[in-house]
């Protein structure tokens, strides 16, 4: 073999020769020759370079924006062919380093080599992640992506990457074979699992997550206990990113949302209403029969006309309310739970194919609860809660119609009033 290279490159030997001529000592000749050797090494990977990174990453450019697919484009973003094109000049150093030293430092060209293949290992690594992440982006832009995202096992698969090129680059500097470093491994497996524990549970943990599709990007979820509520906006093998509502990121780690309870509103967002659930506290002391002049009021309201036209009002002609009690009269408090109903009937944004009832529940210490329970057709935060404040407002205001109150706590004010005797 070194005869091979001695003739290949005869003209190195010329060279040293004609300086030995020339009277020069056979120390400095073959300095000089070396140096020649690898200037025009350093010449060469320029050249390399310089084709890889301006003819070959243009043309690659240029072949992309040209062509009507995605996936070339987000090559050319992730960088992936200008971490490729460093493979020029470290293969062309590579290959005619040992020629440049063959014969006056084995040890140095041995080092030099070991540096070189390093450092392709880890332009290799840039490649691959590049890859990678080209791979992941363009998967995200698939409809089914939402709901099984493969971030985490593309994670899982640069983690093995590293650990291959780490026992490559081990393997080089001590000059053994990466075979028999990985056959020691394995002696160490149960060292290697209590290193990559985290790794290898958030794994476990995603693959849980993504096939009992517990969570997906862009889910509403509530975790309390982590003081967590807002948007899933990234789920990775060691994290679960969510923004809050106040726009802070929330990190947790995906076996917390396996071992610890959570909601999820995606259930709600995928339906056809969100749920409307408050109480209106009534003052238990307004509540009454019905006589013939409220009757009378009421019987203009059109949305409970036809149920207050059915009342004979001859009958309640009294006020006593025993009287009225007597004659079957209607309490107010009872009317006006029917107009509630009739008004969330008639209302546009209100799903009437889903529960919707108003209810009188136990009375408390305050009062009576009115509860409306209905949905919404309308299910995106702000419009929700806009829509939901203008029915409690209309029902708060709809109260003294039929002389009801709401219960209120006094104020100072109400107690200087009485103070004065207003």
């Amino acid at each position: 073999m070194e005869e091979q290279v001695i003739r290949k490159y005869l003209f190195l030997e010329d060279l040293e020769s004609w300086l030995l001529s020339q009277g020069i000592n056979e120390t400095f000749a073959q300095f000089f020759k070396v140096a020649i050797s690898l200037a025009a090494i350093f010449i060469l990977a320029l050249i390399a370079d310089f084709i890889a990174k301006r003819i070959f990453l243009t043309t690659m450019a240029r072949v992309a924006r040209r062509t009507k697919t995605d996936w070339d484009d987000v090559l050319v973003e992730k960088r992936f062919f200008h971490r490729l094109a460093h493979f020029a000049p470290a293969i062309v150093v590579y290959l005619t380093l040992g020629i440049a030293l063959y014969d006056y430092s084995p040890k140095v060209t041995l080092f030099l080599q070991a540096l070189t293949k390093i450092y392709m290992i880890f332009i290799a690594i840039n490649v691959f992640n590049a890859f990678i992440d080209t791979v992941n982006e363009i998967y995200q832009e698939l409809p089914y992506a939402k709901n099984r995202p493969i971030k985490g096992y593309l994670q899982v698969l640069k983690i093995i990457i590293y650990v291959f090129a780490g026992i490559l680059v081990i393997g080089i500097i001590i000059n053994k074979n990466p075979a028999s470093i990985l056959v020691g491994l394995g002696a160490s497996t149960a060292v290697l699992m209590l290193v990559f524990k985290d790794v290898i549970t958030g794994l476990v943990a995603s693959i849980q997550l993504s096939a009992n599709e517990m969570l997906r990007l862009g889910d509403w979820i509530e975790m309390p206990g982590r003081n967590l509520d807002g948007t899933v906006v990234d789920i990775s093998l060691t994290t679960v990113k969510v923004q809050n509502f106040d726009n802070t990121i929330t990190t947790v780690p995906p076996f917390a949302l396996i071992n610890e309870s959570f909601k999820n509103w995606r259930g709600m967002e995928e339906s056809a209403g969100r749920r409307v659930m408050k109480s209106i506290i009534i003052d238990s002391k307004t509540v009454k029969f019905c006589d013939k002049q409220l009757i009378q009021k009421l019987s203009n309201i059109n949305l409970i006309a036809s149920k207050v036209k059915d009342i004979d009002v001859d009958k309640l002609h009294e006020t006593d309310p025993i009287q009225l009690m007597n004659v079957g009269a209607q309490t107010n408090l009872n009317l006006f739970r029917q107009y509630v109903q009739e008004y969330l009937n008639h209302h546009p944004e209100v799903n009437k194919n889903l529960t919707l009832v108003v209810r009188l529940k136990q009375p408390i210490e305050y009062g009576i609860p009115l509860e409306i329970y209905c949905f919404l057709k309308e299910k995106r935060f702000v419009q929700f809660e806009i829509i939901q404040s203008e029915i409690i407002d209309h029902i708060m205001a709809a109260l003294p119609v039929f002389d009801l109150k709401v219960f209120q706590r006094m104020s100072s004010d109400d107690i200087r009033a009485i103070a004065k005797g207003n």
